[in-house]
C-alpha cells in the first residue's frame, strides 16, 4: 500500500504546485475569473476582494503541494486540501452545468480547458486526497522537523514573493492574447480553420389556443394569417461551431465623436498606447513618467494615446500636465483587464504588433527605446472618418 500512497502524494502534489504556480503567475486573471462568478451570483461586494482572495489561493495550493510532498502537517493539510478541492469540484460542476463562466480558470490562461475536464479532474482528485488521508499512516517527513520547517517558511515567502514580482512587473509567462510579438489586427480576425455555429430558424404560430413551431421548409399546407396567429421567430442552435471566436474580440477605439479609429492606430509605424482601468488605483507617480515617454515621442513624431474604459476621468486627470492634448481612447473595460496586468500598463506597437509592454513600475525602460526609434514623417492630414485620433497629436 505504500508505494501506492507515495505515487498518489507526488502526483496530487505536483498537480496543485503547478496549478498554484501557473496562476501565481497572473493574480489578476484569476481575481478577474473570480469576479465573474460573483457577477453571475450577483455579489458585487466581494470584487474588492478577489485579488486578495487569489493571492492567498495561489500561495495554499503552492504550500500546501510542497507540504503533500515533503510529508509536513499531512492530517491539517490534508483536510485543508480536501476542503478547497470539494469546494472547487462544486465550482467546476457549476460551471459545467450551466455554461457560466465559460469556463473555470483552473490552470490560468496559459493552460485553458473545458469545463467538463476541469470538472472530473476535481472529482478524480476528490478522491485521491480522500484516499490519502485515509492512508495518511504511511506519509512520513522527508527530513527533521526543524528544516523542514525552514523548509516551509522559505516556500511560503517563495509563493508570496513571487505574485508580487507579477503583480509589479508583469507575468513571466506571457500567454494572453495580446503578448509580445503578436499583431493585434491578425488576433482580431476569425481562425482560419473556424467552423461556424449551425442554426435554424424556427417560427412559432399560436393554432386553436396551441404554440406550435415550424421552419420555412416545412409550414404546414393548412397555414394562413387567418388560423395562425404569429408569436415570434428565433434561432435555434443545432450544432456548435469550433474554433469560431477571434483570439481578441472587443479590441475597438473610439474617440469623443464616436468614431471607430482602431485599424488607424494599428497601421501606424510605430504607436504608444498607455491602458488605464482605474485611475483611482494608478496614483500619481504614472504621470511624470508618462510626461518623459510623452516628450521623447513627440520628439520623433511617434504618436501616445490613451486606452480606458474612463474617457471623462482621464481629461480630468490629464488637465494640467504636459500631455494634456494626448488623444484619449475609449474600450471596453474587459479588453483592457486582458491587455494590461498592471495599472498602468503600456505598449509599444510597430504596425500593430506588440514589441514590448511595460508595467507602471518599468515605463522608464520605454523611454530609452522610444528615444532610439527613429524619427518618423510628420503625421499627414487625418481622412474626415477618423478626426478623432490626430486631432491633438504633434
Amino acid at each position: 500500500m505504500k508505494p501506492v500512497v507515495t505515487i498518489v502524494r507526488i502526483l496530487v502534489g505536483v498537480l496543485f504546485i503547478f496549478s498554484g504556480l501557473v496562476k501565481a503567475n497572473d493574480p489578476l486573471g484569476l481575481s478577474y475569473k473570480m469576479q465573474e462568478f460573483f457577477e453571475v451570483w450577483k455579489l458585487h461586494g466581494f470584487n474588492s476582494w478577489t485579488l486578495l482572495f487569489s493571492v492567498l489561493m495561489n500561495a495554499f495550493e503552492i504550500i500546501a503541494g510542497f507540504a503533500l510532498l515533503l510529508g509536513w502537517r499531512i492530517r491539517l493539510f490534508g483536510w485543508l486540501l480536501l476542503a478547497l478541492i470539494v469546494f472547487f469540484t462544486f465550482l467546476t460542476g457549476y460551471t459545467y452545468i450551466t455554461g457560466k463562466p465559460t469556463n473555470c480558470g483552473c490552470f490560468g490562461d496559459c493552460l485553458p480547458i473545458t469545463s467538463f475536464t476541469s470538472f472530473m479532474k476535481d472529482v478524480v482528485l476528490t478522491v485521491l486526497i480522500g484516499f490519502l488521508l485515509w492512508q495518511q499512516k504511511h506519509i512520513k517527513p522527508l527530513f527533521a522537523d526543524k528544516p523542514l520547517t525552514i523548509a516551509m517558511l522559505a516556500i511560503t515567502l517563495a509563493s508570496f514573493g513571487f505574485q508580487w514580482y507579477t503583480l509589479t512587473y508583469l507575468p513571466v509567462v506571457d500567454c494572453l492574447p495580446l503578448k509580445k510579438g503578436n499583431n493585434i489586427s491578425e488576433k482580431l480576425k476569425m481562425p482560419a480553420n473556424a467552423v461556424p455555429d449551425s442554426t435554424v430558424t424556427m417560427f412559432v404560430y399560436k393554432k386553436d389556443g396551441k404554440e406550435v413551431q415550424f421552419t420555412a421548409t416545412n409550414f404546414p399546407a393548412d397555414f394562413s394569417s387567418e388560423t395562425y396567429q404569429f408569436i415570434k421567430r428565433e434561432d435555434k442552435l443545432i450544432r456548435k461551431g469550433k474554433n469560431n471566436e477571434p483570439p481578441i474580440k472587443g479590441f475597438v477605439l473610439t474617440g469623443e465623436s464616436g468614431v471607430d479609429s482602431t485599424s488607424y492606430v494599428l497601421t501606424r509605424p510605430y504607436t504608444v498606447l498607455l491602458f488605464m482601468e482605474d485611475f483611482a488605483q494608478a496614483g500619481k507617480s504614472w504621470k511624470k513618467k508618462f510626461e518623459e515617454i510623452y516628450a521623447a515621442a513627440k520628439a520623433k513624431n511617434i504618436p501616445c494615446y490613451i486606452i480606458t474604459a474612463q474617457p471623462g476621468e482621464a481629461v480630468k486627470q490629464l488637465a494640467g500636465t504636459s500631455f494634456a492634448g494626448v488623444q484619449v481612447f475609449k474600450c471596453d473595460y474587459k479588453v483592457i483587464e486582458t491587455a494590461a496586468r498592471s495599472i498602468p500598463c503600456i505598449y509599444l506597437l510597430k504596425e500593430g504588433t506588440v514589441m514590448n509592454k511595460y508595467s507602471g513600475a518599468q515605463m522608464q525602460q520605454i523611454k530609452g527605446i522610444v528615444s532610439d526609434l527613429p524619427a518618423q514623417a510628420a503625421p499627414e492630414v487625418q481622412p474626415a472618418a477618423t478626426t478623432d485620433t490626430l486631432s491633438q497629436q504633434p
